[in-house]
Formats: structure tokens, C-alpha cells, sequence
């Protein structure tokens, strides 16, 4: 199990159904359906980065995720030119932090990853795992676990600048990535990370909004860098005045759309501290059997 502060925000409905998320083949036939394709994109990365021997590129997975997601060398280039550039420091961390995490006699670390994120001092007074906790499902996907309503986000964004909440949410996503890379060869099973927003507790009005405008621009810049990894977003528990509003404007999305929308108000709600969710606490069977039944 392992816990990383990364709050999402949007609008995004819980579908009734979400059994097709995902390519079901192991990743094992997946490598070797696509074994042409990886090995170019393979040597275009050699050609950009140097040495492919450490994390993320020696994991075949990274690449494959490109095929699954029907990416081209183009949209390669341009990630590998973020991590050679601007994302660089925020990769170097995630692979340094992984490696600790990953590196003793317990199955995970979470120390090494959460002192090792940009801005740590600061950020890690603010985001928990009391607001923020990462585990797995029974299938082995990654869910984050988020509490908006928990997270102080005026006392946060006065302590940071919104390029460093950036930095910090961009590190997050490629911790996930690498974890679930990883793992994904372990199982022969390509993974994906669930997003369950518990938003019980959530203020309609206030917060800060240089602290969405981080979120927004972390997430539009992970959209590109992290192709096939995004599962199911949940979301969990609106207030009621939130939920009524949006229903409120369901009629007006397409037919297709509008027939699979549902809100759910039961998984988390009884839930005191996300740290019961975890790996040996008193909610998690509860907690996961919610996420089957939501999922797959």
C-alpha cells in the first residue's frame, strides 16, 4: 500500500456500469502483439535519453501503454523531451523515491515517497493520508482515495506557488505510473488507477483557486504524459445541493451519456480515517467489495 497527496477535481460522473475499462489481455501476449512497435519506440527513447537501463524505461510496460492507447513516436518525443526538460527534476525524484520505497525488506516504503515529493516541506503539512491515501483493488488497479473537504487548500497555496503545486501533483502521477508498471508485470495484467473523490464534507463555496488552477494544469499535462493509465473517476458522497444542481442539468447531455449517470453516497461514508482502507484496517473488505461492485 502506498499513500500520495494527489487531489483531482472534475466534473466527472460515476457511470453506472464501468466493466470495459481497460485492455483485458495479459500483458505478456500485449508485449509480444506488439513487440515491433515497442522495439521502435524503444530506440527512438535510446536515441533522445541515452541509457534506457533505469526506471521508467526499462519497464517494456511504459511503452506498451503507447500501442494500447494508440499513441505514435510523435507523442513519445514529446514526453521524452518533458522528462529531458522542464519534468526532469520531478522525474529524477519519483525514480529516486520509487527505488528507496521499493529497495527493503517490507513490500513498500511510503517515507522515501512522501519526503522526496517537490515542496515536501511545505505540501505534507497540508496533504495526509488522512485526505489522500493510494491502495489496490481486489483486481490489483491502483485507487486514489480523496477527500477535498479535508484539505486545507488557502493555508496550502500560501505556503507554495501554484508551479511548485504543479511540480508536486506531476510527481504524484509518475509515481503511480512507475508503481503500476510494475506491477503490471508482476501480475502479467496491465493496471490502471481508479480516482474515488469523496466529496462528503466538500465547500461549495470558497477555497482557493490558484489551488484548482494547479490542479487543471496538472491534469491537462498528465493527459498527454501518461497515456492508458486513467481508469474509472468516482465520485462519491456530493452534498446534497451539488447533487440535486447537477442532476439538474443531466437532461441536457446526449441520450447514451445521460442513461448510465449515477451518484452514489454509500462507499466511504462510513469511513473515519482513510487509513482504514488500508492494508489490514477494519474497513478495507467493506471498502473493496464497494469498488467491485462500482468497477468491474
Amino acid at each position: 500500500m502506498f499513500r500520495l497527496g494527489l487531489f483531482q477535481v472534475s466534473l466527472v460522473f460515476l457511470l453506472d456500469q464501468v466493466h470495459a475499462f481497460g485492455v483485458k489481455e495479459p500483458v505478456s501476449a500485449l508485449l509480444q502483439k506488439h513487440v515491433s512497435d515497442i522495439a521502435r519506440l524503444k530506440e527512438e527513447t535510446q536515441a533522445i535519453v541515452g541509457s534506457i537501463d533505469s526506471a521508467p524505461y526499462n519497464n517494456d510496460v511504459f511503452y506498451l501503454r503507447y500501442c494500447v492507447d494508440e499513441k505514435g513516436m510523435e507523442e513519445l518525443k514529446e514526453n521524452l523531451n518533458w522528462r529531458m526538460g522542464e519534468g526532469k527534476t520531478i522525474c529524477d525524484a519519483a525514480v529516486s523515491a520509487f527505488e528507496k520505497a521499493t529497495s527493503g525488506d517490507a513490500k513498500w516504503d511510503n517515507e522515501p515517497v512522501r519526503s522526496g515529493a517537490p515542496s515536501a516541506g511545505n505540501i505534507n503539512t497540508y496533504i495526509t493520508p488522512s485526505q489522500c491515501l493510494t491502495t489496490s483493488s481486489s483486481a490489483g488497479d491502483l485507487v486514489y482515495c480523496i477527500r477535498a473537504g479535508l484539505i486545507d487548500d488557502v493555508s496550502l497555496m500560501s505556503s507554495v506557488s501554484t508551479e511548485e503545486m504543479v511540480d508536486f501533483f506531476l510527481y504524484c502521477k509518475e509515481m503511480n505510473a512507475l508503481v503500476a508498471n510494475d506491477r503490471s508485470l508482476e501480475m502479467d495484467k496491465l493496471l490502471y488507477v481508479i480516482t474515488a473523490n469523496d466529496l462528503g464534507g466538500l465547500k461549495l463555496i470558497g477555497g482557493d483557486a490558484t489551488f484548482r488552477k494547479a490542479l487543471s494544469d496538472a491534469s491537462k499535462q498528465a493527459n498527454k504524459l501518461y497515456p492508458a493509465l486513467n481508469g474509472p473517476t468516482l465520485l462519491l458522497n456530493l452534498p446534497r445541493l451539488l447533487s440535486a444542481l447537477v442532476k439538474l442539468f443531466t437532461p441536457l447531455f446526449p441520450p447514451e451519456v445521460n442513461a448510465r449517470l449515477k451518484f452514489e453516497r454509500g462507499p466511504l461514508s462510513k469511513v473515519d480515517e482513510l487509513m482504514d482502507i488500508s492494508y489490514g484496517g477494519k474497513d478495507r473488505d467493506a471498502f473493496l467489495k464497494d469498488i467491485d461492485n462500482l468497477c468491474y
